[in-house]
């Protein structure tokens, strides 16, 4: 039987993913108590309020969080975001170059990076000096036909300056990034696929993902 890995953070009240960002805001829209008065009794529901931005817990980023005329959350095609043949990048570099994947195949694929970053999560030190992909890295992913690339840090980019390169590189060409991903270590050795498939949202970027892998 094929099992399933959770590559996702799960999202809290009150959580920060990213520097700057507020914190999501979970609470009740309907509480149980008060669905009391509106059903038979012995019946009621739970109706959950979120406030949050689109940047949060483990996300996925569609041409449209970069490029005014690029592709929504509700224009990502499936075929881009699910039942993805992965391959796994195992790295401690904090600087990843495109020597890196040299040689790799990565055409039609999920590519996914494991730093280890992920340890970090939900302390100082995880959003302060985190590995990255270096423009000549995104090229190469870019021109090699990778189908989505995702990564268990902070950020794919480095966020020292106001330029995201490699955004600008995968997004410009409709290659879907997920970030702050978990657990990446383990994913067997071998074959897998990958999935991160966020809501169908018109005019909108980036949005929490369920990201998991399929390991047969």
């Amino acid at each position: 039987m094929a099992k399933l890995i959770d590559l996702s953070h799960t999202i809290e009240d009150g959580m920060i993913t990213y520097k700057g960002l507020p914190a999501p805001l979970i609470c009740d829209f309907l509480s149980r108590e008060a669905s009391k008065e509106h059903y038979a009794s012995g019946t009621t529901f739970h109706i959950g309020k979120m406030e949050m931005v689109g940047n949060t817990g483990t996300y996925i980023d569609s041409p449209f969080h970069r490029y005014a005329n690029g592709k929504d959350l509700s224009q990502l095609p499936l075929e881009s975001v699910t039942e993805l043949e992965g391959v796994l990048f195992r790295t401690d570099q904090p600087q990843i170059e495109a020597e890196f994947f040299e040689n790799a195949d990565v055409r039609g694929k999920a590519v996914l990076i494991h730093t280890g970053w992920d340890r970090h999560w939900r302390t100082d030190q995880y959003f302060e000096g985190h590995p990255f992909l270096t423009a000549d890295a995104a090229n190469w992913l870019n021109d090699a036909g990778a189908t989505l690339v995702g990564i268990d840090s902070y950020n794919i980019d480095d966020v020292s300056t106001g330029e995201r390169p490699v955004h600008t590189i995968l997004l410009g060409a409709e290659i879907p990034i997920v970030e702050h991903l978990r657990r990446l270590e383990t994913i067997p050795d071998g074959p897998f696929k990958f999935c991160a498939a966020p809501v169908k949202v018109e005019s909108f970027g980036t949005f929490p993902v369920r990201a998991y892998a399929v390991v047969e």
